[in-house]
């Protein structure tokens, strides 16, 4: 397991923020996971899994930015356990009821408690930071961790005991708001220095932002369109049973772990603008191995495609704040949040077109968003203010 960064006998401050987000992220994850015990115990099909992502999305799409412009007027500290509870209640509930409409709702409150989380923690971490590539991906890296550990959690628990047995699930969401509520009153962490904090002074740069976002959602709309669909794809192609296809939702899931963790080396050196074309252009490839790959080769690119797409994600959240410095809640809940919630919108369409020909052919179409990723990353360019940065204060992260 990754060590998160400590000083002295304490975590440091960002890496207590990385174990919160783990806490959180571990049920985008678990929502994925759900996809073949629904399938199996309920007979959903591809369009009705779909839409079960799309409910884990939707909201969180929708009020993600909203959190993060309420975020920017006044600091909300109070979102960041209050999200992870409500993302925690929301799974644990989905597989008490038979009714689709019932599960879709119990998914659309883990969703919502995900948005909720996600401007505030980012900036506070920003703040933590001090801005640092190195920093920022630690704090990316928990929740990546988080993802990863999704399947690993959820995928025993429902073999032992079926759909019924999703309360149990709520445990990551107890640990992750005590583990909160200590570190406010042990650490002094009440959140005053992360709404509080005063932003970079700059003028806001929308055009950039715009053609960053545009990256985000490609890039979304590849990842969670395989998280959705690579477990099933796997289980069937290799004709095993659910652990082949848990295996290859952890080997997603863990890959972007080293991923983030080697886009802000990366961007360290070389800029994050650059590292981001390398990325994508590795990426494209690696996408396009997923549905020709014969036998268990197909793990080998899954791994390479988790690496190559999560490069870029932490670097995606500080070009963000830096395009956008005096709207940094905002910048951070497209960025971050989006960067996983908006995919599930273009999901029932993978789902549909899977259906219409084969789940094969669906994920082979994913590769035009790498494509797209790779083309849109020479409208960027690295802000100027930024670049005597990626070497500055790492807030006690270990190199």
């Amino acid at each position: 397991m990754t060590r998160l960064p400590r000083t002295g006998r304490r975590p440091s401050a960002i890496g207590l923020l990385a174990v919160a987000h783990a806490c959180n992220d571990v049920y985008q994850g678990a929502v994925l996971a759900l996809v073949p015990f629904l399938v199996a115990e309920r007979h959903y099909g591809y369009v009705g899994v779909s839409g079960i992502v799309l409910a884990a999305t939707l909201l969180s799409s929708v009020v993600q930015p909203a959190f993060g412009a309420l975020t920017d007027r006044r600091p909300m500290p109070w979102l960041i356990p209050g999200g992870i509870a409500a993302a925690g209640l929301g799974i644990a509930l989905s597989g008490l009821t038979d009714v689709y409409a019932l599960t879709w709702t119990a998914v659309a409150l883990s969703g919502l408690g995900v948005a909720a989380y996600h401007p505030e923690a980012a900036r506070m971490a920003r703040a933590v930071t001090a801005g640092s590539h190195i920093g920022m991906s630690w704090f990316s890296l928990g929740g990546n961790i988080g993802w990863a550990l999704a399947p690993v959690l959820v995928t025993p628990v429902l073999a032992v005991g079926g759909l019924s047995a999703t309360p149990l699930l709520i445990v990551p969401a107890v640990v992750g708001v005590a583990l909160v509520l200590w570190t406010r009153g042990r650490a002094g962490w009440d959140g005053a220095g992360s709404g509080a904090a005063k932003e970079r002074a700059g003028e806001d740069n929308w055009p950039l932002f715009l053609r960053l976002s545009a990256v985000v959602i490609c890039r979304s709309i590849a990842y969670v369109g395989l998280s959705a669909f690579i477990s099933l794809y796997v289980r069937h192609h290799l004709d095993a049973g659910d652990t082949a296809g848990a295996a290859a939702l952890f080997i997603l899931f863990g890959g972007g772990a080293i991923g983030t963790l080697l886009g802000g080396r990366l961007a360290a050196r070389w800029g994050r603008v650059r590292t981001l074309r390398v990325a994508y252009a590795v990426a494209v490839p690696s996408v396009a191995g997923i549905p020709l790959a014969p036998g268990p080769l197909v793990y080998v690119f899954v791994a390479a495609t988790a690496v190559a797409l999560y490069v870029p994600f932490s670097l995606h959240v500080t070009l963000g704040q830096d395009y956008l410095p005096r709207r940094v809640g905002t910048a951070s809940g497209v960025t971050l949040g989006l960067a996983v919630s908006i995919g599930g919108i273009a999901s029932p369409l993978v789902g549909a077109l899977a259906e219409a020909t084969s789940l094969r052919w669906a994920l082979a179409s994913l590769v035009s968003m790498p494509i797209a990723c790779w083309v849109l990353s020479y409208t960027l360019t690295e802000p100027a203010a930024m670049e005597s940065r990626s070497a500055g204060p790492r807030a006690g992260v270990a190199e």
